[in-house]
């Protein structure tokens, strides 16, 4: 979706040529060769091919407003029309498009790994080859900021905020960045138009140049602090932290207490942070300030969390922006849109792409996933063809791929399918959930995950298999 920013607010207005152009001359290929009505399946699913193990899926509910309002208005006729490279007769079908196809996803807040499917579409070709570029979109992007805020939460037991509209690639970007962070475990943020669209509590205080707009550090510190007695976070590194920020601090926070107020705490923004953490809090508690909190900023990640954490940090809230905003060190999630079934003789077969790398040839079929639980704790994932049924009072026994005689069989499990009904024959079928609602269910999801296979160094490989059903299908089509 996009933003009215006269008003704020969502514009759930028409995204149909948020395409590629190659979507619009393949379906006129499609209709010209009469193969328009051909009822297709598409996997959306990430490779995961140096990049992360595990991610936290984001962006169903702006890909199903999409769908929603999917239509081609006049406006979008006529510019296509003046590109000169599509029949009047493919133009006049645009004016009466609607999507009537299947959707079925795994809800925002699962974790899931490389080659499952995030979401399935069944429609049309000529339907479902243009929704590829947006469903992508929307996906590929929250999914990527969803999976950083999760593998920076798991650094650190400590809160994160969201600091990074200023610099996410463009306004849209830093908004619904904001959305996917609080859905990955980061629960505040410091952008207000995210934090009234999708009620994220904001948080933020004041910046050097409030510091520098006055004679001296104290009397910005006192004039901060009798306008927000009752929130009053005072940034201490514009000068000189131990010696003249934290003092200080300290002289307003002993006025606030006396008056009644509780002093919120310090922000930290440069120099060594587990030193001065330690420092400062050190001063803090021995003026008697053992709750005002120390918070943190200055282009922090997975890595600069882990050493502070090593160094014994006294950090209370880290305010993480760049390295969050833009999933600093992996750009892009890869998530791709292939083609697993269509329909033959009114009956889907299967399809697959084979390529010399291993990591682009997809799995054929129409499927689903199944996740293998035993004490409420996540053993497995089968990825197997949607017709499969298995008897959970039986034992299972489950491969890997590849190196099939790597086996583990499993006895007292629990499955639980991931995927669910989004859309039914163009329909919306699926109870959009709250974002806090969304949020929990990412808490309950990446709880059912044993520490190793969340953890950014040295990630233990969590089983991701095919059943065996789906495993003979692959190798029958890869050996023809």
């Amino acid at each position: 979706m996009s933003f009215d920013y006269t008003t704020e607010r969502v514009k759930t207005n028409n995204l149909t040529l948020l395409t590629d152009l190659y979507q619009l001359t393949m379906m006129n290929g499609y209709k010209i060769c009469h193969l328009d009505k051909t009822r297709a399946v598409f996997d959306v699913f990430y490779r995961g091919n140096g990049g992360y193990s595990y991610a936290i899926a984001a962006g169903l509910e702006q890909a199903i407003d999409y769908i929603l309002n999917l239509h081609f208005d006049e406006s979008d006729v006529s510019y296509l029309r003046s590109l000169k490279i599509f029949p009047e007769s493919f133009l006049e079908t645009l004016k009466d498009f609607r999507f009537t196809g299947d959707i079925k996803a795994v809800p925002e807040g699962t974790l899931i790994f490389p080659y499952e499917p995030i979401l399935t579409v069944s429609a049309p070709l000529f339907e479902a080859q243009l929704v590829e570029t947006a469903l992508l979109t929307f996906i590929n992007h929250q999914t990527l900021i969803a999976t950083k805020a999760a593998r920076l939460k798991e650094c650190t037991k400590n809160k994160i905020s969201e600091f990074g509209l200023r610099r996410a690639q463009g306004a849209d970007a830093g908004i619904y960045g904001a959305r996917a962070a609080y859905i990955g475990g980061v629960r505040t943020t410091s952008n207000v138009v995210a934090g009234k669209l999708f009620d994220i509590p904001v948080t933020g205080t004041h910046s050097h140049s409030w510091v520098m707009s006055f004679s001296s550090e104290l009397e910005a510190f006192e004039k901060y602090a009798e306008i927000y007695p009752d929130n009053c976070l005072l940034l201490v590194d514009t000068y000189d932290t131990l010696k003249s920020g934290v003092p200080n601090a300290i002289k307003v926070f002993d006025k606030l207490k006396a008056a009644g107020h509780k002093p919120i705490g310090i922000r930290l923004d440069s120099g060594d942070l587990a030193y001065l953490s330690r420092k400062a809090r050190a001063m803090l508690d021995a003026a008697g300030h053992q709750d005002a909190l120390i918070f943190a900023t200055n282009d922090l990640d997975e890595d600069i969390l882990l050493a502070l954490n090593n160094q014994d940090a006294k950090i209370d809230v880290y305010g993480i922006g760049t390295k969050l905003i833009t999933s600093y060190q992996n750009a892009s999630l890869g998530g791709v849109y292939k083609l697993c079934a269509i329909e033959e003789n009114g009956k889907l077969e299967p399809r697959i792409k084979v390529s010399n790398s291993h990591e682009k040839t997809t799995n054929p079929g129409v499927k689903k996933i199944v996740r293998i639980l035993k004490d409420g704790m996540a053993q497995a994932d089968l990825i197997c063809l949607e017709d499969e049924v298995f008897d959970a009072s039986k034992p299972l026994t489950i491969f890997h791929p590849e190196q099939t005689w790597k086996k583990t069989t499993l006895e007292n499990y629990e499955l639980v399918e991931l995927m669910k009904p989004i859309f039914k024959d163009g329909k919306l079928v699926y109870d959009k959930p709250s974002l806090k609602e969304i949020a929990k269910y990412e808490d309950e999801s990446t709880g059912q995950f044993f520490p190793e296979y969340k953890r950014v160094i040295n990630t233990q490989e969590y089983k991701v298999d095919l059943s065996y059903k789906l495993w003979k299908l692959k190798n029958e089509l890869l050996n023809r």
